[in-house]
């Protein structure tokens, strides 16, 4: 016999579709949501909206007033630790729960088990994996951070029905119309880090910030700003003083392989990387985003020399390629830089999405 019933699932499917109302705030915590439950009727229900301000579990309680008795479904397990807001365990417990059903267990280091621990230490019934991978998409980039010391990375693309990305002289603008760059606005607006190579700011002078008078009004609201974090590979900084990147409109990273340094500045920064194979090492610099950046979840938009190199390095969670419905011949530019020369080296992807925005479609692809 199943530990859940058929209302359990109700009330935690529930508590997930909370959880995607923070998609675009809660950087660099989870999104969560939660639902309190009293004699099969909800009493409760919050989200986290904001790092820093309360988790799902106290803004549940709060508009419960009184939850004695209750059952909790939360997406992800209750912090037990003090950060910038007391642990919820203990909230729950000191609000009379009795019981609390969690989607998963909370893989940060500073959790991982104690939340739950604490609450059965408390007399309260505790459980967790119901509809896990459900709660596991809410948030790809902070358990790709806490289980695997690096960033969830999203590739974007865009190109041809005959798979370029720009004709032979560079031009590109604008391969895809307008629903389809909206649609990666809104990619943009979730992400914690947007990178880039030099080449796309030399070439294009592009800013990598969102850009609201793209975005429908409802996630307008929802997006928080500066953001997100604009990351610039420059082995030998080259991006000129006057390049829209270095405005104050989000926060922007350099990063370089020279022998120092250059000043920070208040929206400004350089991080030096190590090279490998004559280009700044991948693997390493993902990890310093994850572990000294907070970087969730990290979209690279980029050429396809750069694209190529992600790809080739393993570092590539999803494929994000939108196609226009155009050919642009033989002599454009091909999608990626990828040389493979024979059919055992190439890469098998699984197709997770594809919806079409105008008469443009994206498809999202995982790498095998």
């Amino acid at each position: 016999m199943t530990r859940f019933s058929i209302e359990d699932r109700q009330f935690m499917a529930r508590a997930i579709q909370l959880g995607w109302k923070g998609l675009y705030t809660t950087h660099p915590n989870p999104r969560v949501g939660c639902v309190l439950v009293r004699d099969g009727r909800i009493i409760g229900e919050g989200y986290h909206i904001r790092a820093g301000e309360g988790h799902a579990e106290v803004n549940a309680l709060k508009q419960a007033g009184d939850a004695r008795g209750a059952t909790a479904y939360v997406t992800l397990e209750p912090c037990s630790h003090y950060g910038r807001t007391p642990p919820c365990a203990q909230g729950l417990i000191d609000a009379g729960i009795r019981r609390v059903v969690a989607a998963m267990v909370d893989p940060n280091p500073e959790v991982a088990g104690r939340g739950l621990q604490m609450l059965r230490d408390a007399g309260i019934e505790a459980d967790s994996g119901l509809l896990e991978d459900q709660a596991r998409e809410l948030n790809p980039g902070f358990l790709s951070r806490m289980e695997r010391g690096r960033p969830f990375i999203r590739l974007k693309l865009a190109m041809s029905v005959d798979g370029r990305t720009a004709m032979a002289s560079g031009e590109s603008k604008w391969i895809t119309g307008a629903q389809a760059r909206a649609d990666v606005q809104q990619l943009r607006a979730r992400s914690s880090a947007v990178l880039t190579g030099v080449g796309s700011i030399l070439h294009d002078n592009s800013a990598l910030t969102v850009r609201p008078e793209e975005l429908s009004e409802t996630v307008r609201v929802q997006v928080d700003q500066p953001k997100p974090l604009r990351v610039v590979l420059d082995s030998k900084l080259q991006t000129p003083a006057q390049a829209r990147i270095r405005s104050s409109d989000a926060p922007t990273l350099i990063c370089h392989a020279q022998a120092q340094n250059p000043a920070n500045s208040e929206m400004l920064s350089f991080l030096q990387v190590p090279t490998g194979a004559n280009s700044l090492d991948l693997n390493w610099l993902v990890v310093q985003l994850a572990s000294e950046y907070n970087v969730n979840e990290l979209l690279v938009e980029t050429g396809a020399k750069l694209a190529g190199a992600f790809v080739e390095a393993g570092l590539v969670d999803e494929l994000w390629v939108y196609m226009a419905p155009k050919l642009m011949g033989s002599s454009a530019r091909p999608l990626l830089d990828l040389p493979l020369d024979v059919m055992s080296d190439s890469i098998e992807l699984k197709l997770k999405d594809i919806r079409q925005f105008g008469e443009d479609v994206r498809f999202i692809w995982q790498p095998n």
